[in-house]
Formats: C-alpha cells, sequence, structure tokens
C-alpha cells in the first residue's frame, strides 16, 4: 500500500480490466493495471480512457515524457507548471524502481502542504495520476531506472516552478538512500511551501484546482 499521510485510501468497486484506488489526497488516484499471464509473460492494458475519465475527470494528455537515471538514490523535484500550463501527470516507471512523491500546493485543500508516496517499478506496473495543483518528484531506488508520465499540458519553461524537495514544513520521507548530490542545479534552489506565491485554488465540490487570479 501507499504510504499517505491521512487517513485510509478508499477503493473503487473491482474492474476486470484495473484497480483504482482514490487516496486520501484529493484528486490523486493508484491506479493498478491487471495482469494477463501465461508461460509466456503477461499482457496488461496500461490505459483505457474511458476508465480513467470515470475516475480521474475529464482530461486530455498532450505530451508524453520519459527521464533515464544511472545512480540509484537520484532526486528530481519537486516540480509543476502554473496556469495557463499547468500540467496533470499520469505517472509509471518502466525501469528500475523508484519512490513518486506527489505534494498538494491547493489553496484551501484539506491536504495543502501534505504528500503521498508511491513506490512505482515494472514489477507492481503501479500508476499514479497526479492532477494539476499538485508538485511531483520521485527518489530512484535502483539503477538506470526509467520513468514515463503522460501530461496534460505541453512544457513551457516560463511556467516551469518547483518546491524544495526536503522542505522541513512539507516533510517528506525520502528513501536513506537519496542523495542531494545528485540534484540539478535548479533543484538545489528551490523555493520553500511558504514562499510561494497563491498558484492554486482548490475547489471542494470537484476536488480539483482551479487558477487563481
Amino acid at each position: 500500500m501507499p504510504k499517505v499521510r491521512g487517513l485510509r485510501p478508499t477503493r473503487f468497486p473491482a474492474r476486470s480490466l484495473m484497480q483504482l484506488t482514490r487516496l486520501p489526497l484529493p484528486g490523486l488516484v493508484q491506479i493498478i493495471p491487471k495482469r494477463h499471464t501465461d508461460e509466456r509473460g503477461y499482457f496488461a492494458e496500461t490505459f483505457r480512457l474511458s476508465t480513467f475519465h470515470g475516475k480521474a475527470g475529464d482530461v486530455a494528455f498532450v505530451q508524453e515524457n520519459e527521464s533515464l537515471s544511472r545512480r540509484p538514490g537520484t532526486i528530481r523535484g519537486l516540480h509543476f507548471q502554473n496556469e495557463p500550463f499547468a500540467q496533470g501527470k499520469l505517472v509509471r516507471c518502466t525501469a528500475g524502481a523508484l519512490l513518486d512523491v506527489a505534494v498538494d500546493l491547493r489553496t484551501g485543500s484539506p491536504s495543502f502542504g501534505r504528500w503521498a508516496a508511491i513506490e512505482l517499478s515494472p514489477e507492481n506496473g503501479t500508476q499514479l495520476w497526479i492532477p494539476a495543483g499538485f508538485a511531483h518528484g520521485f527518489c530512484t531506488l535502483r539503477p538506470d531506472t526509467v520513468i514515463n508520465y503522460k501530461c496534460t499540458a505541453y512544457y513551457s519553461a516560463e511556467h516551469d516552478k518547483g518546491v524544495a524537495w526536503d522542505d522541513p514544513q512539507i516533510g517528506i520521507e525520502w528513501p536513506a538512500l537519496a542523495d542531494p548530490d545528485t540534484l540539478s542545479p535548479k533543484d538545489r534552489s528551490q523555493p520553500r511551501l511558504s514562499d510561494l506565491p497563491e498558484y492554486f485554488r482548490y475547489e471542494a465540490q470537484s476536488g480539483v484546482s482551479s487558477p487563481c487570479a
């Protein structure tokens, strides 16, 4: 089960093709595709638009990214984009393993400033849906780890923002092997949560973020 600060996760009704679990931070969804196995290996449906929309909302993906981290303990993040290029991300790990982390940045959210973390690997097949309004980062757990994620908005350098990976106000419990020496120059100087402008507001009825004026 994922490590989450807060209430216990709530499972959706069982589906034949994938299991979807709503995490205590409103908007986050854990997705575990069902694998059909035989002596050759397995087959899994990793994405179905109708099922995804029914559980994560009516969003569309416009870009897909992939990155390789050679060293275990590599830290990337915490990243997000502000409006009008705020990104939702559907994240999976296709090689190695990583601890994937999301932090709620939505003003007014019952989980503002709190975090959730899930281990992703090819073996467990788990995916994490992170809607706009969250910062995202990860720490690799094995050599040559590959992360792949679909995005709901195009990359925009002008709107590319971040928050410090080790902000004590957030208090993420990173793995013991997390190595600050692997941080990019950008991630070494990200602001703390208390220094961020109000980029997102939480809408209680929808459980998603709305742009701030």
